[in-house]
C-alpha cells in the first residue's frame, strides 16, 4: 500500500479527535473573525454577504440568499443596511429590468480586503513554526475535506 493510498479503517478515537478539533478550531476561527470585525462598523453576516460578493461578483438577492443559507427577507434587509453604508450598489438588468443584482462598491471592496488581509497575518502567524511542507500538505487535506463535503452536500 503506497503513502497516496487513503487508509480505509480510521478508528473511531481518530474521527472523533478530528471532529473536536474541526470544531475548536472553527470555534477559535469565527472568534478571531468577530474580534477583527470589531474595529469595523459592520456585522459578522455582512462580512459574508460581502465576501460572496467578492468572490462571485455580482448576484441576485436570491442567489445571495442561497449561499448564505437566509431567507430572502433577512438577505434584503441585510442588503438594505449595507446599501444605506454605501458597501453594495442595487443593479437593475438592462435585459430585464425585473431582475436586479448587488453589486459590490469601493467601500466593501475595501473593507473585504483588509479584513482578509488580517485574517491572512493570523493564520500566518500561527503556522510560522511550520515547515513549508507542513503548510503546504495541510492545505492540500482541507482542500480535500472541503471537496469532499461539498460533493456530500450537493455542492
Amino acid at each position: 500500500m503506497s503513502n497516496q493510498e487513503p487508509q480505509q479503517f480510521q478508528t473511531n478515537e481518530q474521527i472523533a479527535l478530528l471532529e473536536k478539533n474541526l470544531r475548536h478550531i472553527a470555534a477559535l476561527i469565527k472568534q478571531r473573525g468577530r474580534e477583527i470585525l470589531s474595529n469595523y462598523t459592520i456585522t459578522p453576516p455582512q462580512f459574508i454577504a460581502l465576501q460572496w460578493l467578492h468572490e462571485l461578483g455580482d448576484m441576485t438577492i436570491g442567489d445571495l440568499s442561497n449561499k448564505m443559507y437566509l431567507a430572502f427577507s433577512t438577505t434584503t434587509d441585510l442588503v438594505d443596511r449595507m446599501e444605506k453604508n454605501a458597501l453594495v450598489q442595487r443593479i437593475r438588468d438592462t435585459q430585464d429590468r425585473r431582475v436586479v443584482c448587488i453589486h459590490l462598491l469601493e467601500e466593501g471592496e475595501r473593507i473585504i480586503e483588509e479584513v482578509i488581509e488580517q485574517r491572512q497575518n493570523y493564520l500566518a502567524d500561527l503556522v510560522k513554526d511550520f515547515s513549508s511542507d507542513q503548510v503546504q500538505s495541510l492545505s492540500i487535506l482541507l482542500s480535500k475535506l472541503y471537496e469532499e463535503m461539498n460533493q456530500d452536500r450537493g455542492g
